[in-house]
């Protein structure tokens, strides 16, 4: 009993003297420090300077608060329109802007408490050296258009108006989009000419959206894109004509289906040499595609080489005639080789076709619709020469600045 008397009175004398130090009138508890809040601003991009790319990152925002304006117009006081997003907490240009052009942005917001502090900017857009626009195209330079039907042979072209040093950055702002979805891949005839086609012919009824969106793009060297282009087709019916040497027949199928064969006359064969240029007098095997069509057509041998008052040469107006080859061979009339058509070759290279056939097959026949020529003698029709889908899958796939 002794024991636990002496513990509980030295327990509550300690709690006693804990609490007299507790409720000491000399010690006073500092408050804890206050913190502020960084004032809101509102910022914009860029703010001022020279060369400012148009494609770059243009735009307002705001810490806090919501932006209430924002003005944006040319040296010229031409307003530019913009878009706020959804809290009005950042704005930018809803369009590209332009080359060589100076901007001045000014913005106001607001907060709870109060107006931000406006702020404004000015900033001017590079000049580019050198400009180029891609011009989309057939083979047969036609522009493609919108709404229009081309064939199963189609092959894009994009053709630009300068060399492009770095064939790389330009096809990667090249797009062709399919429905149903078709692989296909580009393919650099030279600097200023990317051609685009897939494997196989086209199925009908393909739709194809085909962009060169290249504005604002640098293509090397100080290159730039001028403007965006855009096209849309569709693939018309399959028709698909083989022309063949052994038979000098043309058989022509749609769909599958063979619907007409005509008698032709090719090319005589041989070679000549004139200023140092061999020129051959072949039809030469491989795959065209229409590419263009008149009635008449002035027909020159001096455009491929042949004096008109050499031996072989001529200048003289041709009707019905349906071109498959940028060199100048045609499918055409010719009535005065009636006799020969389906047993003698006579012509410089054309398919010749009595006056029913040719205009028939001019009036039937689509731009990109597949010529295939067997049998012949000379060398493959080469791709420059409209010969795009004489070369091979694998040797076409190369052919892209994107390949490696």
């Amino acid at each position: 009993m002794r024991a636990t008397r002496t513990g509980l009175v030295l327990s509550l004398a300690f709690v006693a003297a804990l609490l007299a130090a507790c409720s000491s009138s000399g010690f006073t508890p500092k408050a804890a420090p206050k913190t502020s809040s960084p004032a809101p601003v509102i910022t914009v991009t860029p703010n001022g300077g020279q060369n400012v790319d148009p494609l770059g990152k243009i735009q307002v925002t705001a810490s806090q608060g919501q932006l209430t304006s924002v003005t944006m117009t040319n040296e010229d006081g031409k307003a530019i329109d913009g878009i706020f997003t959804p809290d009005r907490t950042a704005w930018k240009p809803s369009s590209p802007l332009g080359y060589d052009h100076t901007y001045t942005l000014t913005a106001q917001g607001l907060t709870l408490t109060g107006p931000i502090a406006p702020a404004k900017a000015t900033f001017t857009t590079l000049t580019p050296g050198n400009q180029t626009k891609a011009y989309l195209t057939t083979t047969g330079s036609a522009p493609i258009g919108n709404g229009g039907t081309f064939g199963v042979g189609m092959v894009i072209v994009a053709h630009f108006d300068e060399s492009i040093p770095d064939r790389a950055a330009a096809e990667r702002h090249l797009t062709v989009t399919t429905d149903p979805p078709v692989q296909g891949s580009w393919y650099w005839v030279d600097d200023q000419n990317a051609h685009w086609r897939p494997e196989k012919y086209w199925t009908p009824g393909t739709k194809v959206k085909v962009a060169a969106n290249i504005y604002g793009a640098q293509l090397g060297d100080g290159l730039y894109g001028q403007v965006d282009s855009n096209a849309s087709f569709t693939i018309g019916p399959s028709h698909v004509s083989i022309a063949d040497d052994n038979t000098k027949q043309v058989q022509v199928f749609e769909n599958g289906k063979l619907i007409r064969t005509m008698p032709t006359s090719m090319g005589m064969g041989g070679t000549q040499v004139v200023n140092g240029k061999t020129i051959y007098f072949w039809t030469m095997p491989g795959t065209y595609t229409v590419m263009g069509r008149g009635n008449p057509v002035i027909m020159d041998s001096s455009t491929f080489g042949l004096p008109v008052n050499s031996r072989l040469g001529y200048k003289e107006a041709i009707s019905w005639a349906t071109q498959i080859s940028g060199d100048g061979i045609y499918l055409h009339e010719l009535d005065t080789t009636v006799w020969a058509q389906g047993n003698t070759d006579t012509s410089h290279g054309c398919l010749n076709l009595n006056q029913t056939n040719a205009q028939w097959f001019y009036n039937f026949s689509l731009l990109g619709d597949p010529v295939e020529i067997h049998n012949t003698g000379g060398p493959a029709l080469q791709v420059w020469d409209n010969g795009d889908w004489t070369l091979p899958w694998d040797q076409w796939l190369k052919g892209s600045a994107l390949s490696s």
